[in-house]
């Protein structure tokens, strides 16, 4: 199948989001290393998840959307998981009760999995169909930009971790978040007054995904003040929400 190169703002686009990922991702390690050992067990703000749960998330998500590209570029698709959710919710059980230093190691091969699996930006492989959300390659990577970043900061609250919190959110991924995850709000349909949302970029993309914000958000409908919504579900229709 033919595949059509991206355009400049597209490559320009790829190049950020993997670097900002991988810097992420680097990031994360560095801090999975310096932790005790039995850190994994400690609580995360994610329901029912410790910080083991969220680190071997991590370095599972970041396998199987490498395993995306890897397909790709041999003009096939696969599903992201072996097992589909059920094989997804028990590789994280699987791997939620490793040590820090394991957690680690873990991270480090999904990481050069990864850098070793995109294409270059520019690459017309980007627009290669992939199983993942039924798209482009490229949707693979912006849902690694998310995870990355996204679950950085939720596998180390409590922490010493400069560099991870909402704070290290550039412009660009906060842009990126907040279109994406706009269809959460009501009105995004086109029915009603649509809200939009005041508040530092960071605060705002955080509060989209779910979390809570370091600093505070608040909505206005029709130039109005408006309590904000209940916030509805991810965009995908077989994605989990965390």
């Amino acid at each position: 199948m033919a595949v059509t190169r991206p355009d400049t703002a597209h490559t320009h686009l790829v190049a950020h989001a993997l670097a900002d990922a991988d810097a992420a991702l680097a990031a994360l390690i560095d801090v999975v290393r310096g932790l005790p050992d039995d850190a994994g067990a400690d609580p995360s703000p994610l329901d029912g998840w410790s910080r083991g749960h969220v680190l071997s998330h991590v370095a599972n998500v970041g396998s199987a959307l490498a395993r995306q590209a890897e397909f790709a570029a041999r003009g096939e698709k696969v599903a992201p998981y072996d097992g589909g959710r059920t094989g997804r919710a028990a590789a994280i059980e699987a791997g939620a009760d490793r040590s820090a230093a394991e957690h680690a190691a873990a991270l480090e091969v999904s990481r050069a999995r990864l850098a070793a699996a995109w294409p270059a930006p520019g690459d017309a492989l980007w627009a290669a169909p992939v199983a993942y959300r039924d798209g482009v390659l490229v949707d693979a990577l912006l849902a690694w930009w998310r995870e990355a970043r996204i679950h950085a900061v939720d596998a180390t609250v409590g922490v010493d971790a400069a560099g991870l919190g909402y704070g290290s959110w550039d412009d660009a991924f906060c842009a990126h978040l907040r279109d994406f995850l706009a269809v959460r709000l009501p009105g995004a349909d086109g029915t009603g007054a649509r809200l939009e949302l005041v508040g530092d970029p960071r605060d705002v993309a955080a509060w989209l995904a779910g979390r809570e914000p370091s600093g505070p958000v608040s909505a206005l409908r029709d130039g109005a003040a408006a309590a904000l919504p209940e916030l509805g579900p991810w965009p995908s229709s077989s994605a989990p929400t965390r």
